[in-house]
């Protein structure tokens, strides 16, 4: 693994730690050149399956992108990044499940599947969330939804 202080390759594993159910697994890392510290994650690399937009567009699942959506609506709020991972990688099981092999999932599917997540571990977080994702107009729709979790 390139160190990204000084760049050598040359590196030793300080700890390895299984996260998400096994599904990945974090390294901690020490470069030999420079001493800088680092950390990697390993996980499997599955055929990637398509998510197809509202407007029909198909693109390749992305996986930082859903990540980023539920970094941003739990932000400031009281949850680790370890939790915020463990809540993406419940996010893309289930949508891995719910494209019933075809390989292909809705936007929507996923979005629901954030809001689901989120609601029942952060109601500020799904606010924040659905307010983006929903699209609402005007102030009513955001009370409409603030009343729907509340």
């Amino acid at each position: 693994m390139r160190c990204p202080h000084c760049g050598t390759i040359e590196d030793k594993v300080v700890e390895s730690r299984t996260l998400a159910n096994g599904d990945a697994i974090r390294r901690r890392r020490e470069c030999n050149s420079c001493g800088y510290r680092f950390t990697s994650y390993e996980r499997i690399d599955e055929t990637q399956f398509m998510v197809v937009k509202k407007d029909g567009r198909r693109e390749p699942f992305d996986r930082v992108k859903l990540e980023r959506g539920v970094e941003r609506a739990l932000e400031k709020r009281p949850f680790s990044q370890m939790q915020i991972e463990n809540i993406v990688n419940e996010i893309e099981d289930a949508t891995a499940i719910l494209s019933k092999g075809s390989r292909e999932i809705s936007s929507s599917e996923i979005g629901d599947q954030v809001l689901k997540r989120l609601g029942a571990i952060d109601k500020v977080a799904y606010i924040r969330f659905a307010s983006v994702y929903k699209h609402f107009e005007d102030l009513d729709e955001f009370i409409k939804e603030i009343k729907t979790v509340s």
